[in-house]
Order: structure tokens, then sequence, then C-alpha cells
């Protein structure tokens, strides 16, 4: 089957189309034929960094996490799965588990889901790591109707997951970008936006939640902006962030009794660890999408396989807005 390879990692590291073999299913997992996938940040992040982190494949590797596609083959011991299968998931792109910039991937049943009936390929393809992250994030904060949630990053890949789900469980949300296409997606995706580079912390605080501070801060841009999530929060209030690959005061959390809540989605695939709490999300998700609780934003581009470099940079150039896909067919 063809394949997409990286043969060394770095900055100028380039994808090569080569021929591959096509995986045998075998116990446990199923043989999917992919559609659909799509790019994440740490996908770009191993392409750069390769062996600086921990999880990366050896080379020549294939990357690629999430997929979507069609059961053409069911391994023994699976249960709910047939062939012809329309199916979502985040199998592979990291240590010993073959990603998925090639035809085919063999993947654990337990990292799948079968697809949401309402979203396309393109679209449940979009969702798997992102969304899983939002939903873990959410859930770990203990998230409620009536909550006032703020949420750092509201028009990007797990912010503007993280801002639907949030307003499907019934909290009141409001969201920080940094541009007018950014402000007017997270409107639209019924937030209210909040301009981070004109706005203070203390007067959005103040004028969203008198000054009481919110239930929830979820910060899909972490780092040093955790500082500001710190002050955003409510007295014992949570805090759920995805970047903390940093050295950070904890004063702010500590004088308000917070609690911080670091969302590592890749943690089952790693270390083969409850792997099926990302079917039970991925089950989930698909149930709310289907009652139209969310809908995926996708990047006006569109790459195929063999443009598997040009996609990466198109994340990479933080042009784009929604997920950035790549088709297969």
């Amino acid at each position: 089957m063809k394949a997409m390879l990286i043969q060394a990692y770095g900055e100028d590291a380039k994808f090569e189309a080569a021929e591959v073999a096509k995986p045998a299913v075998k116990a446990g997992h199923v043989l999917v034929k992919i559609a659909a996938s799509s790019v994440n940040t740490v996908d770009t992040m191993i392409r750069n960094m390769g062996k600086e982190l921990p999880l990366s494949p050896e080379t020549p590797a294939l990357l690629g996490m999430d997929f979507a596609g069609t059961v053409e083959e069911v391994g023994e011991g699976v249960d709910g799965y047939a062939v012809g299968d329309e199916v979502y998931g985040c199998a592979g792109g990291l240590a010993d588990l073959p990603g998925t910039l090639t035809e085919y991937i063999v993947a654990d049943a337990q990292l799948m889901a079968k697809k949401p009936s309402n979203l396309s390929m393109r679209e449940a393809a979009a969702l798997p790591l992102v969304a899983i992250t939002a939903y873990e994030g959410l859930k770990r904060a203990g998230i409620s109707a009536g909550q006032k949630v703020l949420v750092h990053g509201g028009s990007g890949g797990v912010g503007h997951v993280a801002v639907q789900l949030a307003k499907y469980w019934g909290a009141e949300v409001v969201a920080t970008g940094g541009g007018e296409k950014q402000l007017a997606l997270i409107n639209e995706l019924g937030a209210q936006a909040i301009n981070y580079k004109s706005e203070a912390v203390e007067d959005y605080v103040a004028a969203h939640t008198g000054g009481a501070g919110f239930d929830i801060v979820f910060d899909s841009v972490g780092g040093q902006n955790l500082l500001k999530s710190f002050e955003a929060a409510a007295l014992n209030g949570n805090v759920a962030t995805t970047v903390t690959l940093c050295e950070l005061d904890l004063s702010g959390a500590h004088f308000k009794g917070l609690s911080l809540h670091v969302v590592f989605m890749l943690i089952p695939m790693l270390h083969n660890y409850q792997r099926g709490q990302h079917h039970a999300i991925l089950n989930d998700l698909a149930t709310i999408a289907e009652a139209g609780g969310f809908k995926v934003v996708l990047d006006e581009n569109r790459y195929s396989l063999e443009q598997a470099g040009e996609a990466h940079a198109r994340l990479e150039s933080g042009q784009g807005m929604g997920k950035v896909v790549i088709d297969h067919e």
C-alpha cells in the first residue's frame, strides 16, 4: 500500500511516498481502509523534534494519529464491529503504533468507535484527538449545567470543541480569540467572544462573572497563559489545560485553592492504559454529534495524501481556521 514516510526528523524533514506492506489484522484489532486523516500539533512536533520527544516512532516513521474510514476485516475477540462499518479514532503515529498517512491501519478496537452518522469522513477524521481532549478536560473539571466556563483559544482545534461541549452540557461559555475571524467563529459557536489582545482578565471577569471568577477555565493555550487562567478562575475553581511543558509560579492557584487538571490524551495509546475509555468517549461524542450538539470546523484548504507536507505546513503557518484534513480517496 502507499504511505508517506519520514526518513529523518528535523525542521527540514520531508514526507516521501513509499510502498509498504499492507498490515494484517490481529486479535483485538480492526483493519480499516482510511478515507481521511487530520493533522494535529503533536504530529508536527514529532516531525520537527524527533527523538527529543519520547513518544516519536523510529524512522522511517509513519506518522498521523486521527482517521476515519471503513472496516475491511475484524480481528479475533472483537465485538461491536462488522465489515463495512464506518468508524473513526485516534490509534497510531507514535511510539510503536504505525500511523494513518497511508491507505490502511490495523487499529486497536478500543481506540475507535463507529463514526457519527451525520458527519462526513472528513469531519469525523478531524475529531478524535481534539474532541477526546476537550471531553476529558471538561469532565475532569466537573462540568455541570449552570456553571460559568472560560475557554482560552476558543477557535482552535481543541477549543472549538470545548466551547460546544460546555454549551451542550448547559454551561454559560465565554472564550478568547485574537482576530476578527476567530472572534466571529466563537460567537457563531454560541459563546461570548473576548479579544485577549485588548481585554484585560480583570475586566472580562468583572463583566461576565461579576468579579467572582469562572467555575471552570479550559486553557488550550497553556504555558504562561496559565497565569491568566489562575487569575480568571473562581475560588476553589477548576483549571484544565493541555499545555504544561513549562516552569510556572503556582502561587495564584494556591491562594485560590484551585484544582489543576493536566490533560494528556495520548496516555492510553502510549502505555496501553485504559484504552477502553477512548472507545467510550468516542461513542458518547458520536451520540452528541448526532443530537446536533456540535459542528466540526474544517480548514478551507483540501490536501491529498501526497500533500501531507503541505498539510503540516498549513497547520504550522497559523493561517488556517479549523482542523486541517487530508483526503485519502
